[in-house]
């Protein structure tokens, strides 16, 4: 046998005796364990965080320790990175002896070893010794030796395992560790990447396609058909203001409910709950989105900054609590469209009239059941149950409809009887071309109902609005009768 074969095959059966050893945050597992368990306890158990600078101060390890204890996220629901475990499984069918060697709470990486089942063994906090760094490193040489060992990391906490490893492999590594790297001239053998790009991530979890909603806020202005250029400054101010504070809301609302997207068809693509952003950037786009927000809207006139704070306030309350009462969710939405139109008002010095109180009551009641409805029609269309906590059921969904569509017919009903009204008659020239938007506005909620019992609307119907064409349609064919009129 040629000598360069042999030498092959010695090293080949080397790297299969050698154990490969692989961290669990943010390497196989895309987020960080310990940041989704604080997330779950602040939605749970929010009562415990009060215990938390107690234990950080005995220790990291510690309050990995207590935060176990105290709260159980499901491991089968975590955000892994699948290119590497096809790897780690491919090495474990050749013979190879698989670790995980984690900072996380041992009992909390027995659970995701007993899951994949995969591992020869695992090394983990224990409590007492936080095992990152050079104390993991440390263990490792005293459990394998003088054989060496192979390692799997993300961060820069894993580089004294990667200077150390006979072969060292990355799995979306941090821009600090590759700069790390780098500088120590330190080349891996293997990267496994699986993650959206941060820029794209970051944009998805904002929300943008929601700020439309903040529109409502010019909409009393638009109303009371006293334009100028002051108010018109002051109202778009205003919705930005708003629609900062709002992303704010909306990432905290998807970090508290990240356990439950993960076992959502569709919301498991969300950035936190699919791990393809950290949570604490999350909370630190969410603190400068807050920051500004209310910055901005402490300089607008009225009593916009005292109603955005109430805006806020609903819902961290929907988030943390409220989401979970039956019934009393859809209000809270309804609710939460119908201040942005006081907030509207209160800006612009324009009042909102009795009757658009009544059509956005109503309409907005609706948007909020259709929802829920059409959460509840997909899960039923795919055999599944609900388990986001919320209290539906699948056999709501006829009582749901019943409710949402009264609802939207007693909007329709509102609004015929405001173009009849005294007041119409001063604000526009021909009021009897205003009926002509009853059908298109008929025609609009019977087709987002139709296509809810269908299992094919959007679950948020104002993303379906801003991009089904059929609503751009009616809404600018709205928008026309509505100049018609004047």
């Amino acid at each position: 046998m040629p000598q360069s074969s042999t030498i092959t095959q010695t090293t080949a059966t080397a790297a299969a005796l050698r154990p490969l050893c692989v961290d669990l945050d943010g390497t196989l597992v895309k987020s960080d364990t310990l940041v989704d368990s604080l997330f779950a306890l602040v939605r749970t158990r929010p009562a415990q965080l009060v215990r938390l600078p107690g234990r950080l101060l005995r220790g990291k390890a510690e309050l990995k320790a207590f935060v176990t204890e105290t709260v159980s996220i499901d491991v089968a629901s975590l955000p892994l990175n699948h290119a590497l475990l096809g790897y780690l499984r491919e090495e474990r069918a050749l013979g190879r002896k698989i670790y995980l060697a984690t900072g996380a709470d041992a009992r909390l990486a027995h659970r995701v070893a007993d899951h994949l089942g995969i591992f020869a063994g695992v090394l983990a906090s224990d409590g007492a010794t936080n095992l990152t760094g050079n104390r993991k490193l440390d263990s490792l040489r005293a459990r394998f030796g003088e054989i060496g060992f192979d390692y799997i990391g993300n961060a820069t906490a894993d580089l004294p395992l990667l200077w150390n490893a006979t072969e060292p492999m990355i799995a979306n590594p941090s821009l600090a560790l590759r700069i790390k790297l780098k500088a120590r001239g330190i080349q891996t053998t293997h990267e496994f990447i699986e993650r959206k790009p941060v820029l794209q991530s970051l944009l998805k979890a904002v929300r943008f396609h929601q700020w439309a909603k903040n529109l409502l806020i010019s909409v009393p202005l638009l109303c009371s058909h006293a334009l100028s250029q002051s108010k018109l400054f002051i109202a778009l101010a205003a919705f930005f203001c708003f629609s900062l504070a709002a992303s704010a809301g909306y990432i905290v609302n998807d970090l508290l409910d990240m356990e439950a997207d993960r076992r959502h068809p569709r919301k498991l693509q969300r950035p936190f709950a699919a791990g393809d952003l950290p949570g604490i950037a999350g909370v630190a786009v969410a603190a400068v989105f807050l920051i500004a927000g209310l910055a901005g809207a402490a300089f607008l006139p009225g009593n916009f900054f005292a109603l955005l704070l109430l805006y806020l306030a609903t819902t961290v309350a929907y988030s943390v609590y409220l989401k979970r009462i039956v019934l009393v969710d859809v209000l809270v939405l309804s609710g939460l469209y119908s201040l942005r139109l006081l907030a509207g008002g209160s800006v612009t010095g324009t009042p909102i009239s009795h009757w658009l109180a009544g059509f956005s009551m109503f309409l907005f009641l609706s948007l909020a059941i259709v929802k829920r409805y059409a959460e509840l029609e997909n899960l039923r269309a795919g055999n599944a149950v609900p388990m986001n906590g919320r209290g539906y059921r699948i056999a709501d969904l006829d009582q749901l409809r019943s409710f949402g569509t009264a609802s939207a017919y007693a909007a329709v009903i509102v609004f015929a009887i405001y173009i009849t009204s005294p007041d119409v008659m001063k604000l526009y020239h021909k009021p009897q071309m205003l009926w002509l938007t009853v059908p298109l506005m008929i025609l609009w909620l019977n087709r987002v109902w139709l296509l809810a019992s269908r299992g094919e609307l959007n679950e948020d119907p104002v993303a379906f609005a801003l991009t089904d064409a059929m609503s751009l349609v009616i809404g600018a064919a709205v928008v026309g009768v509505a100049c018609l009129a004047l």
